[in-house]
């Protein structure tokens, strides 16, 4: 799998990111012919899983979380476990014998001249290729609103990538501010062993987990809803609503396993919560599940971002020939930021790699 003797050179393709994003590229680049390579900053796969909180499962059951080629063995409406998945993709690795070189953290991607791209490495070498695909995913660094910096420093802060378990909390009450999928389940994670708070922010619909016994992400399938178009009328609806599966996480259910549920944070001085009703609390610890935003400085190549850093890209492909992208939300359709949606924009990429020389 590791291609730890690899002399660094000239590629076809270089694949930035091991991830499920960037091996289902592999997969796809496997079977082309070409000459490809997948780098991975992490010294092993499935590290960006393994590294997130303990009591994380996926987002989306077996049967929906499974890249080509390979099942993801176990109940196919249950949900894998972070480390089940992790393992998952260093078996995947090995078995589809992708190209890998593991430890390899890109610093600055640039433009070598008008046919071929130079990756530096952090060690100083470099990898030239006459394309890339950026395979890296959109959550990369936890988002802290301005209010974090009210609170004093005898408040411990964390944050998804940060949080792994109750035992490193701080003693008293500990806000959760954000009340998506991973801020819900921190909350009851937490809820055995501390008073918590949860701040919510913009409503949210909860979908059933199942409909006439049948999981709902097996429905969304069906109705097509997961290859709903960014600006098709689905897709806008979807993008606001934001809806997940209850999995006993709504407000209700967190309500009775004795979470606090408090309106959006408003802000903060010291060590009071101040909410959006005029509410206040004292706490110890916060918890920011608030999302991510992008870490782009490293590609360094004019006419690929935005004026605010993000990147350009229409179906992951961008306006600089040569450069494509992988994982980004949205990038096609709903599916996209979701493990099922990894394949198959990994196929609509290749292939319009490959033609554009």
């Amino acid at each position: 799998m590791a291609e730890k003797d690899r002399e660094l050179g000239d590629l076809d393709v270089l694949v930035i990111g091991g991830g499920q994003a960037g091996l289902a590229a592999g997969y796809h680049l496997k079977k082309t012919g070409v000459d490809f390579l997948i780098v991975e900053g992490g010294m092993q796969l499935g590290d960006s899983w393994r590294n997130r909180y303990d009591a994380l499962t996926l987002f989306t059951p077996r049967a929906f979380s499974q890249l080509p080629g390979l099942e993801l063995k176990g109940d196919p409406d249950g949900y894998a476990h972070r480390d089940e998945f992790a393992d998952y993709l260093q078996n995947y690795a090995r078995k589809l014998e992708l190209p890998i070189r593991l430890g390899t953290p890109i610093v600055r991607l640039a433009k070598l001249d008008r046919s071929a791209f130079v990756a530096r490495l952090a060690n100083g070498s470099a990898i030239t290729a006459r394309r890339v695909i950026i395979a890296v995913g959109a959550f990369q660094r936890p988002k802290l609103p301005t209010e974090a910096y009210g609170f004093s420093s005898r408040v411990t802060q964390l944050t998804t990538s940060s949080y792994r378990n109750p035992m490193q909390v701080t003693d008293g009450p500990v806000l959760i501010i954000g009340d998506g999928a991973s801020g819900r389940d921190i909350a009851a994670d937490l809820a055995t062993t501390h008073e918590v708070l949860l701040a919510t922010g913009r409503q949210r619909r909860l979908l059933p987990e199942t409909i006439l016994g049948r999981n709902i992400w097996w429905w969304l399938e069906k109705f097509r809803f997961l290859q709903a178009r960014p600006h098709s009328v689905i897709g806008r609806f979807m993008r606001k609503a934001d809806p997940f599966p209850d999995r006993e996480r709504s407000l209700g259910n967190l309500t009775r396993l004795g979470i606090t549920i408090k309106p959006r944070l408003f802000s903060a001085a010291g060590q009071t919560a101040i909410f959006a009703d005029e509410t206040s609390t004292e706490i110890s610890s916060v918890i920011w599940t608030t999302g991510y935003v992008d870490e782009n400085s490293w590609i360094d190549i004019a006419g690929t971002k935005s004026d605010d850093g993000a990147v350009l890209q229409y179906e992951g492909v961008s306006p600089l020939k040569g450069l494509f992208y992988v994982g980004r939300p949205w990038q096609r359709n709903r599916a996209s930021a979701l493990i099922m949606g990894a394949g198959p924009d990994a196929e609509f990429v290749v292939a319009r790699a490959l033609v554009r020389d």
